[in-house]
This record gives C-alpha cells, sequence and structure tokens, in this order.
C-alpha cells in the first residue's frame, strides 16, 4: 500500500535497477502529437472551460456518469477530468480548499526542477557541502554524503526521525546506518522535509511564495493564497514540513502543467527535461508501480489496484484519497478529492482504483 491513504506514511523496499531518463527516439516521436504541440493547444483562461460535446473526443457521456454515481457512494469530495485542456466532467466541491497532503512534495519537485535549471540547486550537491545536519542524534558522516538526488528520489539512507509522520511510520522506519546513501528506497518524510530545507536555503526563498510566484501565478490558478501553506515544526527534526490547502480546479492546473511538458501558453515554468526525468522510474514500487522525483509511475500497467495504467502515466498522491493522475497516452488529468479535514472520511486504494477503472472505461476505443 503506498502513502496515499496512511497520513504521511512510508513504506520500505528492496533496491532495483535504475532507469535513464531518457527515451528512444521513437517514443520520443510517439509521444509528440500529445505532448509536444502545446502552444496551440486549449489552456484555461480566468476558469476553466467545459468540453461541450464529449462524444467529439471520443468520450461516452453515459459511462462518465456511471463513474459519477460510483463516486457518489464513497467519500469523494470532488472530482475533475481534463481532456484537450477542458473539463470533460466535474463533480462535488472542486472550488473547496482542502489538505493536499503529501502531493505538496510533487509541488517542491517542480520547484526544484526550476532551482536547477537556473543553477541554484544541484542534484549531485551532498549534505556535507550543502552544512545540512538534524538535531542530536546528529547524521554521520556517511549519511551526509547522501545527495540531493538521493533525497528526492527517497534513497537517501538517513533515518533520522522526521516530522509529520505517524507513530507506524517511525516504528517501520530502517536502523540508523544501515543502507549507504543510494542504495535502497524507503518513502521517507526526513528527505522530503530536507528538500524544503535545502531548496529555501540555495534559493533565498519561501516555498509557498516561491510556489506563487513561479508556478501558481503563471498557471492563473483561481484559488491559491499564501495562507494556504503552513510550516510544521517540532521537536523530532530540525526541518519543517510544508503542507498545502488547494482547491481542486487548481490542482488540475498543475497536473495539466506536467501533461504539457511544463510549458503553459507558450512559456516553459518547468524545464521539460526535468518533467520528464521526474516522471521516470528509478525504484520499483511494487504495486504502485514505480517512484521518480517525488512523483509515482505506471509501471507495467501498475499504480492502483483494479485497474491496468498505460505507460507513461504518472500521479502526486496524499493521504486519504488525494490524487492528480496525469496519463498522457489519453491526454487526460484526473483529479480526485476527499475531505480529509473530517474524522474518517477516506477512500481507500481499492476504491479510488476502481473510479479510475470506471472513468477510463468511458473511453471509446478508436
Amino acid at each position: 500500500m503506498s502513502e496515499k491513504n496512511q497520513t504521511e506514511q512510508g513504506a520500505s523496499m528492496n533496491v532495483f535497477p535504475s532507469r535513464l531518463w531518457h527515451v528512444t527516439a521513437a517514443l520520443l516521436l510517439l509521444t509528440v502529437p500529445l505532448s509536444g504541440m502545446t502552444q496551440d493547444r486549449p489552456y484555461p483562461g480566468a476558469s476553466w472551460q467545459g468540453v461541450t460535446a464529449p462524444e467529439a473526443l471520443g468520450w461516452s457521456r453515459e459511462k462518465l456518469q456511471v463513474a459519477r454515481q460510483y463516486a457518489e457512494t464513497i467519500d469523494s469530495a470532488a472530482v475533475m477530468l481534463i481532456v484537450n485542456g477542458q473539463v470533460l466532467d466535474e463533480w462535488g466541491h472542486t472550488g473547496t480548499r482542502y489538505n493536499v497532503h503529501s502531493i505538496r512534495k510533487s509541488f517542491l519537485s517542480g520547484l526544484i526542477g526550476i532551482a536547477v535549471e537556473e543553477g541554484r540547486m544541484a542534484l549531485g550537491s551532498t549534505l556535507a557541502q550543502l552544512g545540512i545536519d538534524d538535531n542530536p542524534p546528529s547524521l554521520t558522516a556517511m549519511e551526509k554524503q547522501a545527495t540531493v538526488g538521493d533525497l528526492i528520489k527517497a534513497r537517501s539512507g538517513i533515518y533520522h526521525a522526521a516530522l509529520y509522520e505517524t507513530p507506524g511510520m517511525a516504528a517501520r522506519r530502517p536502523q540508523r546506518g544501515s543502507h549507504a546513501p543510494g542504495t535502497f528506497w524507503y518513502y521517507n518524510n526526513w528527505d522530503f522535509n530536507a528538500l524544503g530545507t535545502i531548496y529555501e536555503q540555495n534559493t533565498k526563498g519561501k516555498i509557498f511564495e516561491q510556489f506563487k510566484a513561479r508556478i501558481a501565478g503563471p498557471l492563473g490558478m483561481e484559488d491559491f493564497r499564501l495562507s494556504d501553506g503552513e510550516y510544521v515544526s517540532g521537536p523530532s527534526s530540525d526541518h519543517r514540513a510544508y503542507p498545502f490547502r488547494m482547491t481542486a480546479r487548481d490542482m488540475a492546473r498543475f497536473g495539466l502543467l506536467f501533461l504539457r511538458d511544463g510549458r503553459w501558453r507558450g512559456q516553459q515554468i518547468v524545464p521539460a527535461a526535468w518533467v520528464k526525468e521526474s516522471t521516470s522510474v528509478y525504484s520499483d514500487a511494487e504495486l504502485d508501480g514505480g517512484y521518480g522525483y517525488m512523483w509515482w509511475v505506471a509501471k507495467d500497467g501498475r499504480h492502483l489496484p483494479s485497474v491496468r495504467l498505460p505507460e507513461g502515466s504518472f500521479s502526486a498522491q496524499g493521504h486519504g484519497g488525494h490524487l492528480i493522475l496525469v496519463i498522457p497516452p489519453l491526454d487526460l488529468v484526473i483529479v480526485h478529492r476527499v475531505d480529509t479535514d473530517r474524522p474518517g472520511k477516506q477512500v481507500s486504494d481499492p476504491q479510488l482504483g476502481e473510479l479510475v477503472r470506471l472513468i477510463l472505461a468511458a473511453k471509446k476505443q478508436d
């Protein structure tokens, strides 16, 4: 089970071979019609525009209704389906700000990609070089050899206590010093939180302010405010967590940005090479597919229960059933929200997988 249905929860796996971020020229040619020619394709303006004829885009209105009816039987609070840069269907409270939980990590990944492109961060920098440590018991000399690249892939080998994690995460955390940096994948809040510290240290900017200026503003997010971000501090670690609150319609813009290779209305917001690199598989996550740079990635169809996803699909996931799922072969973004502020509200992995299966069943076969 992935973190998405466990509050900031991780899982440990054995090492699997990394996959190079580049793909063959043939595959690149196949993806160009969907992802390369973005300047003439629709984008939302001040608000999203709806698709007038789903059938013309190859979708069954009746089968989409089946998916909606299923969502009404579970704890879905909002759903948006984006095809061709327009709203194919939507229901629920798409304008309500809910905690995105661990989707925060994919937001930071986008910001880090910009910083790397600008020369403000380098994936090869070690924690020793950056002066990164933590409260006692402090990091060892071996742990300080972990690089920014190791952290962003959750392969640091640093198992210091972290903020914004459950007692279960703490119990499952590997022992300190049990794995050298870069050799073992463990979904680790220490890595993700320390990346926030490194980002702010190197860019001289605050995460939420930079997100507003570098991503939310250029994308024209309708609802995002600086007050929708909040730092979480505590005695467990020096490195703060950085949860966001966001609406489904703004999350859909972020998904569309990554579907369009980081480009928005002719402007390259996140480097295209970073989008490709960060949504490639570096570690096997078993039933959840693979893991990239703070993105979950479909691998051999594995990603969610009950549904096989096309290769190239990837997602940002958060506790309780929050999801931004990007499926480039279908030119599709799915956003799913749950009111996890209310006790007991949660959509399980199998329920989320079934909803996605029903949505994809509405796509007519060519």
